[in-house]
């Protein structure tokens, strides 16, 4: 919901567009365990170091697919538009969302992998418990049955997350299904 906000505004207002896209292209470049230790330290331990670096790796892919989507709207479509006098929010709702759906879906796909694979990192370096923690501690334990088995448990979770962003795509983009 954040990402969709914010390649909205960023769509709609070009100087919003230009400081904030910069920013999140450095931000996307920093690795993920690089981050985390800082979170925890400004944040604490607990939950919220964890939202807040998922958020940080998830929204980047789905901005830059849903503004992607935006740039291939067909401007003779949104010329039209304008002489119908449509106001900039029913073209956005009526054109440039429903054109780009298909964007969206691919930035989703991209992050709902990053989520599960940040949230892992963050169990790791600030943890008390999930998947993340159990991991350290079977390596800790020279238990790497256990170890391989969560890396497996982890891929198979972020494969059925894509997996509902595939079967949530059909039955929204209806247009697609054919």
């Amino acid at each position: 919901m954040i990402a969709c906000l914010m390649a909205v505004l960023m769509d709609s207002l070009t100087w919003l567009n230009d400081l904030i896209y910069p920013m999140m292209v450095v931000v996307q470049t920093i690795p993920t365990i690089a981050i985390a230790p800082i979170l925890v330290l400004w944040l604490g331990y607990g939950i919220l170091p964890k939202i807040v670096l998922i958020i940080l790796t998830t929204t980047f892919p789905i901005i830059v697919s849903i503004l992607d989507g935006f740039r291939h709207c067909d401007k003779d479509m949104l010329t039209l538009f304008s002489l119908m006098r449509a106001k900039p929010w029913q073209i956005l709702w009526h054109f440039k969302i429903p054109v780009s759906l298909p964007y969206f879906y691919a930035g989703l796909r991209v992050s709902v992998s990053y989520a599960f694979i940040t949230t892992v990192v963050s169990e790791w370096l600030g943890g008390f418990e999930g998947l993340g923690v159990y991991m350290i501690q079977s390596k800790k334990l020279f238990q790497y049955d256990t170890m391989f088995a969560i890396i497996i448990l982890v891929s198979i979770i972020s494969l059925l997350g894509m997996k509902l962003v595939d079967i949530s795509e059909k039955y929204v983009i209806k247009w697609k299904r054919s």
